[in-house]
């Protein structure tokens, strides 16, 4: 079953990283978001996955081109050879099959969706953002959806308020104050699974979080699968040191598959 993921965004909020690279490069711990999203997948089988390409979409291609460079230490002899030879000293345990789709720079999330349609196989589908994490359990989330037998799932989570909250008295007074409580509304958190029916709710230039899901709820073919977990997206600079944060800290509730891969991960950003 294919992972799509949603790799195209301009990323404005986040204008100091994104000037230079796409938001799913941004990098937690020494590694793309991108990357992190991917380890949750593959922790629970997921390896093959479908990127949606836009904004500087080239550097996504750069990066698995020549991902056991990126990823590993490598020593390379040069010198009178024809060509340099390159020996990978610490393997990574990644098995990734990557399709590289090229959706456009323009292109609204929906769009982008109904551009891959031509490599989606199976009937059933996960679809998420490059640009947030979760330790959303996806094999529940899977039997979910098809327990459920409606054509859409999407994660809904809880966030916290983004201030402090004040509980204030008729007179006045401050009763309680409440440091960014999660709030009681439920909102999207990606991390869709998704039939092949949802193709004829799309087109070219739908966004998806519009129509498409706004007819599919109609309907009564949207179904949430409510997570109470960690969820975190990164959509500012405030958003990427907390991320780093809890990954320098060992502290990474997304990071379901760590151990000694991610202390020694960790070791190594902090060099």
């Amino acid at each position: 079953m294919k992972a799509i993921i949603l790799c195209g965004g301009k990323g404005t909020r986040l204008r100091e990283e994104t000037e230079f690279r796409p938001k799913p490069m941004v990098e937690i711990g020494g590694r793309p978001i991108l990357w992190h999203i991917m380890k949750l997948y593959s922790y629970y089988g997921f390896n093959d996955f479908v990127l949606c390409l836009g904004y500087k979409g080239a550097m996504i291609k750069e990066y698995f081109l020549n991902y056991h460079s990126m990823v590993n230490d490598c020593a390379v002899t040069v010198g009178q050879q024809t060509r340099p030879s390159v020996r990978f000293l610490n393997e990574a345990d990644d098995h990734f099959t990557v399709t590289l789709a090229d959706t456009g720079a323009e292109t609204m999330t929906g769009g982008r969706l109904k551009r891959v349609e031509r490599y989606i196989a199976d009937d059933t589908f996960m679809l998420t953002y490059g640009d947030g994490v979760a330790d959303v359990n996806i094999r529940e989330l899977l039997a979910f959806h098809h327990a459920h037998g409606r054509l859409a799932t999407v994660t809904a989570i809880q966030p916290p308020s983004r201030f402090g909250l004040l509980d204030i008295s008729a007179d006045g007074a401050v009763e309680r104050f409440r440091e960014k409580p999660v709030t009681d509304e439920w909102i999207n958190g990606g991390f869709f699974v998704f039939n092949r029916g949802v193709f004829d709710y799309l087109d070219d230039a739908c966004t998806l979080e519009q129509e498409p899901l706004m007819q599919l709820a109609s309907e009564g073919q949207l179904m949430a699968y409510q997570h109470r977990g960690f969820w975190h997206a990164m959509d500012t600079y405030r958003d990427t040191l907390r991320l780093n944060d809890l990954w320098a800290r060992d502290e990474a509730p997304w990071a379901i598959w760590q151990g000694d891969t991610l202390k020694a991960l960790a070791r190594q950003a902090a060099r």
